[in-house]
């Protein structure tokens, strides 16, 4: 029998974060998965350079995964998660929360980063109002970050394309930290740059402005991904836990790109040495195949909203698919992975070649920066007059042609492969990169 390859109409397909008009003019379509590659509709192998979407970090189609997810979706569809439960929930609750850095106790499911972050906030807000702090109201973020596309997260999120149409419709009292990027003094940084670590001060002026006992939470990315792959200046999240700290914040951490092993161990919080009281996971969470997130949540917050009279909801939010029993089959299988493959060593082994391959790429046509850290990794690109992203477009539509696929942001080209690519591969997508370089010069 022959695969049937005839594409179906585009068009009544609104699609995210996509130029729709550019690429229903030119699609790229994947047909299928496997490991480090995708194959297209056309029949051409693509070595994945950025784990699907940051997500895939055990490769595609992992059979342990896959044979979790057909075993659970014959036997449990569906349960709601308000006043019932099952087993699976409360197992891979236990395990995620054995994984994390001590004292996040629990573990709260939602679907998306996304809603991880919008939880997050609300869990803030809650903990603050039930110990009489109902005040605390007020929301720090970090330019260029990213927390997700709900209202929360574009509000304490920091780029700027994201929130322009939203201006309006934002929550109320957010202020941010100025970003870590320093291209004058950190250009070509191996790991995490040397310079930086005081821009944490600024929330010394931003708590001085709002008075302290107005803000309830300081919202960052460990490494902030999706601005461009931004390594923290080395000492700035030890100083801005001290600062949450002093002024009685609470400091959540977005681990949505970082978690499951991205930067060589289990959290960006493990890696950096710094405890959040709050940390938001979700893609690598299942490896991508079902969608799901988290919150991770220190014992005391979790304490100190459970009040009142015991028959009472004490939280008031949560979402109908909460805890899938099919997310949670993939979650459970992930963490197997995980540890039975030794992924998270695995990416802390390859790092010093991943970041030996990418910096190789120094000296080529209109290279002004590249920044890695793990198997994190960024290159950017000088910006044509006239013409921003185009530059980084035309590199990324050379690589898929040869048969790679990386990840445009703005003006950086970025790469953050599953954790089971190989030395060899790493190498095949970084020469795919300067090819591209030199054939856009």
């Amino acid at each position: 029998m022959t695969e049937d390859t005839r594409l179906p109409d585009l068009e009544p397909l609104w699609m995210p974060f996509t130029a729709n008009r550019q690429f229903k003019r030119s699609p790229l379509l994947f047909q299928s998965a496997e490991g480090m590659y995708f194959t297209t509709t056309d029949g051409r192998r693509i070595l994945d350079g950025i784990a699907g979407l940051w997500c895939v970090n055990a490769g595609h189609c992992h059979p342990r995964i896959v044979a979790a997810v057909q075993a659970q979706a014959a036997t449990l569809d569906y349960a709601t998660a308000f006043n019932l439960g099952h087993p699976a929930a409360f197992e891979l609750a236990g395990r995620l929360t054995a994984l994390a850095p001590a004292g996040l106790d629990y573990a709260f499911f939602v679907n998306s980063g996304s809603e991880a972050v919008d939880t997050a906030l609300k869990m803030a807000l809650a903990y603050h109002r039930a110990r009489g702090e109902a005040q605390r109201i007020r929301f720090i973020g970090r330019e260029r970050g990213y927390h997700g596309v709900g209202f929360g997260g574009i509000s304490v999120g920091g780029i700027v394309s994201n929130r322009r149409v939203f201006a309006g419709a934002m929550l109320p009292g957010v202020d941010h930290l100025p970003h870590t990027h320093d291209l004058a003094r950190n250009a070509f940084s191996r790991g995490l740059p040397a310079h930086g670590a005081g821009l944490a001060d600024a929330l010394e002026r931003i708590v001085a402005l709002h008075d302290p006992s107005t803000i309830a939470a300081v919202i960052v990315e460990p490494v902030a991904g999706s601005a461009g792959v931004l390594p923290p200046p080395r000492g700035y999240l030890e100083r801005l836990r001290a600062l949450c700290d002093r002024y009685g914040l609470l400091l959540i951490f977005d681990e949505v790109i970082t978690g499951f092993g991205r930067t060589g161990t289990a959290f960006g919080a493990e890696t950096f040495g710094v405890t959040p009281d709050l940390l938001t996971v979700a893609k690598g969470l299942t490896s991508g195949m079902v969608p799901m997130g988290a919150v991770l949540v220190d014992r005391r917050i979790y304490d100190g909203v459970m009040t009142g009279p015991e028959q009472v909801i004490e939280f008031a939010h949560g979402y109908t698919y909460s805890g899938h029993p099919l997310a949670c089959a993939a979650g459970l299988a992930a963490l197997d992975v995980y540890r039975d493959e030794g992924l998270f060593e695995r990416a802390a082994a390859l790092a010093p070649a991943f970041e030996a391959a990418l910096h190789s790429l120094k000296g080529l046509p209109h290279v002004i920066d590249i920044r890695n850290v793990g198997l994190m990794g960024a290159v950017e690109l000088e910006p044509r007059p006239g013409a921003p992203t185009a530059r980084a477009m035309d590199v990324f539509r050379h690589c898929f042609d040869q048969g790679v696929l990386v990840r445009i942001t703005g003006e950086t080209v970025a790469l953050t492969p599953p954790l089971v690519i190989s030395e060899g591969q790493v190498g095949q997508l970084v020469e795919a990169i300067g090819r591209a370089l030199r054939a856009v010069a």
